[in-house]
C-alpha cells in the first residue's frame, strides 16, 4: 500500500470522488427560517421540527461516565438530524416513570426549560410508550419525540437507494402505527350524504373514524413496502449466489456508526464511497472487489453502522442488508479508538450481530482512528484485545498489516491438484489466479505444470489435464 502525504495538495485523497457528500453539503438548514404558523396551538398539527431542542435522559444503571456518554451520543444524534441543542437534562431514577418517563415534578421542570430557552422540540433518550408520548406532549406543550424517532429521522435524511428508502419508510410506518392519536374530528365517524354535515338520519352509528382510516392506510402501505423489499431481496440474493457459485470469499466491514468503516473501505479499495464525520452517513451496503497479494479475489462490503439500543423496527426493516454480515466469511469489526467508550462500542455491535445471527462468523477486531486516540485508551485496548489490529484509515498506519491479516484469514481452497495445463487453456490458469492458490509452477514444452489448491468445481475442470508423471 502506497504512503500518502496528507499535506500535498497534488495527491488526490484515497476517499475518491464523493459526489454524494458534495450534494449533502450543498444545501444546509438555516436557523430561524421556518414558515410554521404561530397560531397553531395543537402539537398534533405541527410539523416535526428538529431545530431548537432540549435533551432529556433518565439514568437508571451504570456510572456517571456512562450517563454522560449516553447524553453526548444523544447530542450527536440530534445535531446529525440538523438541530440546535439548547439544553440537556439528566434524571437519576431506579426505573422510568410509567406515565411520563421522568415523573410529574420533572415534567414541570422540563416545561420551564422549554419556555426559558424557546425550544420547539424535546428529545428523550429512550423509547417512549404511546401513552407516555401523549402525556408529555399534553403537559410540556411542544413536540416530544424519543430516540427511536430521532434515529428514524436521520435514516430518512440519508437514505439514497430505492431499497434504503423503502426500508426506512417501512420502519417509520411500523413505529407510527402504534403512536397515532386523534384530535377532534379525527375521532368522529364517517358518514355520507346529508349526514356528513352532522344532520339527518345516518349521522349516528358505526362508521370508520379518521384515525381508523389512517391505520388502514398504513397497514396497506406496509404490505406494499414488504412486497417491494422481497423483490429487491431476490436481486440481492441473486448477486450473492453468483459470488457463492464462483467461490469468491467475502469480507464484511461492520462496526459502530461513525467508526470509520467507509474510510477503511476507501483505503483498502479506493471505492470513493461517502465519508462524513456524522452518525449513520452510510445506509446502503457497498460491495467492492479486491485482490490478495497471491492473486486471490475477494469482496469487501461496507454495511450500515450499529448503535446502542438500535431500534427493533430498524433491525427488522434492514434485515436483508444486515444479512450481508451473516453470509460473510470474515467480519472486520471496526472500533473507533478515539471514542469516549470504545469498549461499549464493541459490546453494542456484538449484541446486534447476535440478534441478526452473525455471532458465529469469524471476526477480526480493528481499532481505527489511532492517530486521534489517547495513549492510555490505546494501552487499555491492547491489553483487552491482544489479537486486534490498530490502524488509521486517515493516515494509512497499520493498513499493510490489516491486508496481511485478511489474506491469512480468508478461506483457502480445499482441493490440491497437480496438472499439466496446455498453453491453449490459458483460461484455466486465469481461473486459478482468481479463485485458487498456486503452490508451484513450471513451464514446459507441453504446457504449464502446476500444483495448486482450488475449489471442487475448478478441480473438476482440471481433472482432464491431471499430471500423471508428477
Amino acid at each position: 500500500m502506497d504512503d500518502y502525504d496528507l499535506d500535498d495538495p497534488e495527491i488526490e485523497s484515497f476517499d475518491g470522488d464523493q459526489l454524494e457528500l458534495a450534494e449533502r453539503h450543498s444545501l444546509r438548514r438555516v436557523a430561524g427560517m421556518s414558515t410554521q404558523l404561530a397560531d397553531i396551538s395543537e402539537v398534533e398539527y405541527r410539523d416535526l421540527q428538529l431545530e431548537r431542542v432540549v435533551l432529556v435522559s433518565v439514568w437508571t444503571t451504570g456510572s456517571q461516565v456512562d450517563a454522560d456518554n449516553a447524553m453526548a451520543e444523544l447530542k450527536l444524534l440530534a445535531e446529525t438530524a440538523g438541530s440546535q441543542v439548547l439544553e440537556g437534562l439528566v434524571q437519576r431514577r431506579k426505573a422510568p416513570d410509567p406515565a411520563t418517563f421522568i415523573g410529574r415534578g420533572k415534567v414541570e421542570e422540563v416545561r420551564e426549560v422549554v419556555i426559558a430557552t424557546g425550544a420547539d422540540t424535546v428529545i428523550f433518550d429512550g423509547e417512549l410508550e404511546p401513552a407516555q408520548l401523549r402525556n408529555l406532549e399534553d403537559r410540556v406543550g411542544v413536540k416530544v419525540i424519543d430516540r427511536t424517532a430521532l434515529i428514524l429521522d436521520i435514516f430518512a435524511q440519508h437514505a439514497k437507494s430505492a431499497e434504503g428508502k423503502a426500508q426506512v419508510e417501512l420502519a417509520q410506518l411500523q413505529y407510527l402505527r402504534q403512536r397515532l392519536r386523534g384530535w377532534g374530528g379525527n375521532l368522529s365517524r364517517q358518514a355520507g350524504g346529508r349526514a356528513a354535515a352532522g344532520a339527518g338520519i345516518g349521522g349516528r352509528g358505526p362508521g370508520e373514524t379518521k384515525i381508523e382510516t389512517d391505520r388502514r392506510r398504513i397497514k396497506t402501505r406496509i404490505a406494499v413496502l414488504r412486497r417491494r423489499l422481497r423483490e429487491l431481496d431476490q436481486v440481492r440474493e441473486t448477486k450473492r449466489s453468483q459470488r457463492s457459485r464462483n467461490q469468491v470469499p467475502s469480507v464484511a466491514i461492520v462496526g459502530y456508526t461513525n467508526a470509520g468503516k467507509s474510510s477503511l473501505l476507501n483505503r483498502l479499495t479506493g471505492a470513493g464511497v461517502l465519508v462524513e464525520n456524522a452518525l449513520f452517513a452510510t445506509l446502503d451496503a457497498t460491495t467492492r472487489r479486491s485482490e490478495a497479494s497471491d492473486g486471490r479475489v475477494f469482496t469487501l462490503t461496507d454495511t450500515v453502522g450499529f448503535i446502542r439500543h438500535l431500534p427493533h423496527d430498524l433491525v427488522e426493516a434492514f434485515r436483508s442488508t444486515l444479512e450481508e454480515s451473516t453470509a460473510a466469511d470474515l467480519l472486520l469489526h471496526v472500533v473507533d479508538g478515539s471514542d469516549p467508550d470504545p469498549f461499549g462500542q464493541v459490546n453494542a455491535v456484538r449484541v446486534v450481530l447476535s440478534e441478526i445471527g452473525a455471532s458465529g462468523v469469524a471476526e477480526q477486531l480493528v481499532i481505527n482512528k489511532i492517530d486521534a486516540a489517547p495513549d492510555d485508551v490505546m494501552l487499555a485496548l491492547r491489553g483487552a484485545y491482544p489479537d486486534a489490529l490498530f490502524v488509521s484509515a486517515r493516515t494509512g498506519d497499520g493498513i499493510a498489516e490489516l491486508l496481511e491479516r485478511i489474506e491469512e484469514r480468508l478461506p483457502r481452497p480445499g482441493v490440491e491438484v497437480r496438472a499439466l495445463v496446455p498453453y491453449a487453456r490459458g483460461d484455466l490458469i486465469d481461473k486459478i489466479h482468481t479463485g485458487g492458490e498456486f503452490i508451484s509452477t513450471e513451464h514446459t514444452a507441453e504446457g504449464t505444470r502446476v500444483v495448486v489448491r482450488v475449489n471442487a468445481d475448478l478441480a473438476g475442470e482440471l481433472a482432464a489435464y491431471a499430471d500423471l508423471d508428477a
